[in-house]
């Protein structure tokens, strides 16, 4: 596979760009030279293809790296990866023109500020941070957007839906029946959060515990999937599911602890694999009969050993990656890829930006951010 380097990047700026079949490579900031990891990009030999056939591109989330990455492809066809600095960045939705993303402490809302056809400084989208609110560490993951534009998420830390609110950390939305109250203990490591027709309707969770990190005991058979509109649970035994999403009359979902993504078969209350894949699993979207699927390298810790991942990749001959793939919902086929290697081991979430050939985002530390002003329509 052709490399090539990328110019030097500084902070939250363009990561660099890569031919197709190639690689982006950050520059002098992640140098070793400087004593810091380096982190490289490289993607199949198709996957610029792919991106120009869906008239689309990517965002991903890494918490561990605490960046949100922007892929697509610039005017010469090369690989565009953009990235922005957001500590511990997780839960990521898109709704329109609107990115809805979560850190540390804070929900923020991006909004794309150039109209169609237009272009800054060679780029299709330009996501501006116009709203942001102050949530406190409630470890939020999986996020939506109902069809009545209220923001809803998975409050991890107090085992419930939430909402963002004006005067408060938060607004409870619904808890599992078996979480007897609202106490910041991660009691189940509720996780996923899907929508059908446009409104919140499954969860996934790691256990049924109800007791202060006590998911942590039930790894590896303790994972269910909750219809939250009846409280039925409509899967057990799965093994740290991660990622709900309700795509073409299915429900899908990644069994992380085993490293396959499937879907849930509703008349056998039972999860379905459809693919393995060497990394544990973490963030899903669609576009078409495509499945972008995030995984992530295993942590060394006792929360990510003694899975069944482990056996997979050793009966595979495998080590685990940190990439995204495409995969073919119709086959299960990986048809596409992008990894990376380096700063980055861990992902989060994964988007499709439909319609962005080549996104970019405004953040927090250059001073763009001053200049950067738009004008709303007269009320």
């Amino acid at each position: 596979m052709a490399e090539q380097k990328t110019p030097d990047m500084a902070p939250d700026k363009a990561a660099g760009d890569a031919q197709p079949g190639g690689s982006a490579q950050e520059g002098q900031e992640n140098s070793p030279e400087n004593g810091q990891p380096r982190l490289s990009i490289d993607v199949s030999r198709q996957f610029t293809s792919w991106l120009n056939e869906i008239g689309s591109s990517i965002a991903f989330t890494t918490y561990q790296a605490g960046k949100l990455f922007m892929v697509g492809l610039g005017n010469d066809g090369k690989l565009s990866v953009f990235e922005r600095s957001l500590p511990r960045c997780m839960g990521m939705t898109v709704n329109g023109n609107s990115i809805f993303v979560s850190s540390l402490y804070q929900l923020w809302r991006f909004e794309n500020a150039l109209k169609p056809g237009e272009l800054h400084d060679g780029y299709d989208r330009v996501f501006v941070p116009q709203m942001g609110f102050i949530t406190g560490d409630l470890d939020i993951h999986d996020m939506v957007v109902t069809r009545e534009g209220r923001l809803v998420f998975v409050n991890t830390l107090f085992s419930c839906l939430g909402t963002p609110s004006p005067t408060h950390s938060f607004v409870p939305v619904w808890k599992p029946p078996f979480i007897s109250k609202l106490a910041a203990e991660d009691r189940c490591h509720m996780n996923g959060l899907a929508m059908v027709d446009g409104l919140p309707r499954y969860v996934s969770a790691v256990s049924e515990s109800d007791v202060v990190d006590g998911w942590r005991n039930h790894r590896n058979d303790g994972g269910v999937i909750m219809d939250i509109q009846t409280n039925e649970t409509v899967a057990r035994g799965l093994s740290m599911p991660h990622s709900p999403r309700f795509h073409d009359g299915k429900l899908w979902v990644h069994n992380s602890g085993s490293g396959h993504f499937g879907f849930i078969d509703m008349d056998k209350k039972a999860f379905e694999p459809l693919t393995f894949c060497p990394g544990y699993l973490r963030g899903l979207s669609f576009i078409r009969h495509f499945a972008v699927v995030g995984l992530s390298k295993i942590r060394k810790n006792k929360s990510f050993t003694g899975l069944e991942l482990d056996n997979q990749l050793e009966k595979r001959k495998a080590e685990t990656r940190c990439a995204v793939y495409i995969i073919d919902t119709r086959n299960g086929d990986i048809v596409h890829w992008l990894q990376l290697e380096g700063v980055v081991e861990e992902l989060y979430d994964v988007a499709v930006l439909p319609g962005a050939k080549r996104p970019m985002a405004i953040g927090f530390i250059s001073d763009e951010i001053r200049r950067i002003i738009t004008v709303g329509e007269p009320a």
